[in-house]
């Protein structure tokens, strides 16, 4: 005789909404897991809201941590979102009452992630999140399960397609990040707060789990280094055109010999690289390890479709008796990373800077650089924009934009060479980096 699964599914917006449709589409598919797969309770904040389900049979439950404890459910389908609040109870009561979890967010893995893998194995069951980093990108399984064999150097990746996005129609069409963050929050790609996307906390919150599959430490998000895309400008996007690259925001996580960094920031990367390629919405994660050298996953990062399949795949697997440590390691074998402070990154790096148009600026500026050992691939000067005001001796006494392109150097070196030229007095106004991420 079959014998059934039954789900209380807490959080009912898109991804939620998904969840159920599909388990009612795919209900004989999954049933070959050896379980019937049913949806018994819900909860969300809004009764009456029209979600175009039947949820006639289904027991509704106003507080998520009641549906967690209730005798009516085997396993607690968290999509609530947030890493405080009803979200951490409700996880928290359901593996307090031995139940498994399967959950998409990120933020509660990131900061609480090491707490709920420990309670998960003190009560004996599984913690699942697949649908927690890239929306249907199976990246945690691939991690986890494909490349045991595999010593991994590092993690990056496209991980929010808000980001990609916005970078994607400012470089294709020549918009100003403003216009293309508009047009995405006018598309739904973008909240009215844009700020948790687009300032990279998002992308740091799926990078920390990451790292801590790909390199057996427990969740860190504290330790990211984290910067968004809202400085990035459309003449940012041409030099990087002209000069061979493309600007996305990247997660990566890396060991070095200071110990694991962990940074997200718009990066320039080759446009031959397969992640280069990867436009619009879409998200990709590149994994290098030893075995395989270098392994890129596409496909879909969001949506409710693409994140409620990766949902799916967790609740089937359940099913099937098929469990695993949430992190791929028991929680009792996660230890802290040892942290390598971004000030000891080392890297190539873009670096845009508004001088003042006025003899020995750039010899200064060559010569802060080379104090600090930065040695400079190419020196490019656009004047074409201050041209009409450019005197008998070419000078504008405009500024005018200098970017250097550097070789590797350290972040620190970086830093005090640009603070020693704003101590000059070259700059007139802060100066963009961008870091080079190399093939």
């Amino acid at each position: 005789m079959t014998q059934e699964l039954r789900l209380g599914i807490a959080g009912l917006g898109t991804v939620g909404a998904s969840v159920i449709r599909m388990i009612a589409r795919r209900g004989e598919a999954l049933s070959r897991t050896g379980m019937t797969i049913r949806v018994t309770a819900v909860s969300a904040r809004d009764r009456s809201r029209d979600r175009g389900l039947d949820l006639s049979g289904v027991t509704w439950f106003d507080d998520p941590v009641a549906l967690a404890r209730s005798g009516e459910v085997d396993c607690v389908v968290e999509l609530i979102g947030g890493a405080e609040g009803a979200a951490k109870r409700t996880v928290e009561a359901a593996l307090a009452a031995g139940k498994p979890v399967v959950t998409a967010n990120k933020a509660l893995l990131a900061h609480h992630g090491l707490a709920l893998a420990r309670a998960a194995e003190a009560s004996g069951v599984s913690l699942a999140c697949e649908a927690s980093v890239a929306g249907g990108i199976p990246v945690i399984k691939v991690l986890r399960e494909a490349l045991a064999g595999n010593a991994i150097s590092r993690v990056y990746g496209i991980l929010n397609g808000t980001c990609n996005y916005i970078l994607s129609r400012m470089e294709l069409e020549g918009l100003t990040f403003e216009a293309c963050l508009k047009d995405a929050q006018a598309l739904g790609y973008a909240e009215a707060d844009p700020t948790f996307d687009v300032e990279g906390f998002d992308t740091a919150h799926k990078l920390a789990i990451l790292t801590s599959l790909a390199f057996g430490t427990a969740p860190d998000a504290d330790g990211v280094s984290v910067e968004g895309i809202s400085a990035i400008t459309p003449l940012d996007l041409r030099m990087a055109d002209e000069l061979g690259y493309r600007i996305k925001l990247l997660g990566v996580a890396e060991a070095t010999s200071a110990g694991i960094e962990q940074r997200v920031h718009p990066t320039m990367v080759p446009k031959s690289s397969a992640i280069a390629q990867v436009m619009g919405v879409t998200n990709a994660v590149t994994i290098d390890s030893d075995a395989l050298r270098e392994l890129t996953l596409i496909g879909p990062g969001a949506g409710g479709e693409a994140t409620a399949s990766a949902v799916v795949a967790d609740i089937a697997d359940l099913a099937a008796g098929r469990t695993a440590p949430a992190f791929g390691r028991p929680a009792t074998a996660l230890a802290p990373p040892a942290r390598a402070e971004m000030q000891r990154h080392e890297g190539g790096y873009y670096i845009r800077l508004s001088v003042h148009d006025r003899p020995g600026v750039a010899a200064g500026v060559a010569t802060r650089m080379a104090e600090r050992e930065i040695s400079l691939e190419s020196i490019l000067q656009r004047r074409s924009e201050v041209a009409a005001t450019q005197d008998r001796r070419g000078r504008s006494g405009m500024p005018v934009p200098l970017v250097l392109i550097t070789y590797a150097a350290t972040e620190a070196a970086i830093r005090a060479s640009l603070d020693a030229m704003a101590s000059d007095g070259f700059l007139a106004e802060p100066p963009q980096v961008i870091r080079i991420e190399r093939e």
